[in-house]
């Protein structure tokens, strides 16, 4: 019988809650966590994002609150993303290195509000701004043009930097987007800022709701810039290549589905690992709650306590505020 091995019994560690805690190898802590944001530009109240429930489109106004939210509950940083007007989306993206772009005015706006109590981060990527909704410049005949995007990229680092960003995360996916943007930031006299590298970033399925909240105008997909989640030898070579270039920390997006190429890249590197639980994580489990099909609360931690056990030292998600709320800053 079992008894007759006393020495082996997991279960003694499982008997109350307080011994559960007590014994726990991965913790989840509000400093872990970032809040991906969104600030709209012409708008005077906030627009729920249809496929995100408790996601929203932010004014300039309710962005300031949100991050003194965030900053109340112990989060650490704040990673924002543009939305602008249609009319103003060209086939280059101005809007996104104009230094009165909705980008740059919301972190001058954060900035202003939570000085330095939180982690300002800004998306450096084109697809909001851009009237075709890929990632970069285009060629004649519809290919991303690796190099003259390279030269957006530059411009938008010094625009973000200015406006107040303490990191910038180049998420296009574009060879050499890290080196360039480093360049840039130490040419300007940013030598300070940090780049957040969007290292292995795959072509995913659970971008989907998203590109709602971004108003996105894309058609097609990203599949030649983007990684292919076939792919894991890929990633370790993207990741020595930003690295090398000067990245001071390092994503996986999504996080749920690459969790096993999250923990090789955890376990490859010195630096700071990040997961981004993307929109379509938050939004199946947002669904499959409002259906009555699992716990809600129970599920939002399992998800995020597993990405934090596969080597994120950092996550991006949706849920931020709320989680670090639940569990506060002990």
């Amino acid at each position: 019988m079992y008894g007759n091995f006393p020495g082996s019994r997991p279960r003694r560690l499982r008997t109350t809650p307080v011994m559960r805690r007590m014994v726990a190898e991965t913790r989840l802590h509000p400093a872990n966590l970032i809040l991906p944001a969104f600030v709209r530009e012409g708008i005077d109240v906030p627009v729920a994002v249809s496929a995100m429930p408790g996601v929203q489109q932010h004014t300039l106004d309710t962005l300031r609150k949100a991050a003194v939210e965030a900053v109340s509950a112990g989060v650490s940083g704040i990673m924002l993303f543009g939305v602008p007007l249609d009319e103003k989306k060209d086939a280059t993206g101005t809007a996104g290195t104009d230094p009165d772009g909705i980008l740059q005015r919301a972190l001058r706006g954060v900035r202003e509000e939570v000085g330095d109590e939180l982690v300002v981060m800004s998306d450096l990527c084109l697809d909001e701004y851009t009237d075709h909704g890929h990632c970069g410049v285009l060629t004649e005949d519809g290919r991303v043009d690796n190099d003259a995007t390279l030269e957006r990229y530059a411009e938008m680092a010094q625009v973000q930097a200015d406006a107040g960003a303490h990191v910038v995360g180049p998420s296009g996916m574009m060879d050499g987007q890290v080196g360039v943007v480093r360049d840039a930031l130490d040419q300007t006299g940013h030598e300070d800022v940090s780049i957040l590298a969007y290292t292995a970033k795959y072509s995913s399925a659970f971008y989907g709701p998203f590109r709602e909240a971004v108003g996105s105008s894309l058609r097609g997909d990203r599949k030649t810039y983007q990684q292919d989640p076939a792919n894991t030898r890929e990633s370790l070579r993207e990741l020595a290549l930003d690295l090398d270039e000067g990245a001071d920390m390092v994503m996986v997006k999504p996080a749920g589905p690459y969790l096993d190429i999250l923990a090789k890249v955890a376990d490859a590197v010195d630096v700071p690992v990040a997961a981004y639980q993307i929109s379509g994580e938050y939004a199946m489990i947002e669904a499959a709650a409002e259906r009555g099909w699992i716990d809600r609360d129970a599920a939002i931690l399992e998800s995020l306590t597993g990405i934090r056990r596969a080597g994120a030292q950092m996550i991006l998600t949706y849920w931020a505020t709320e989680v670090a709320q639940r569990l506060g800053r002990g």
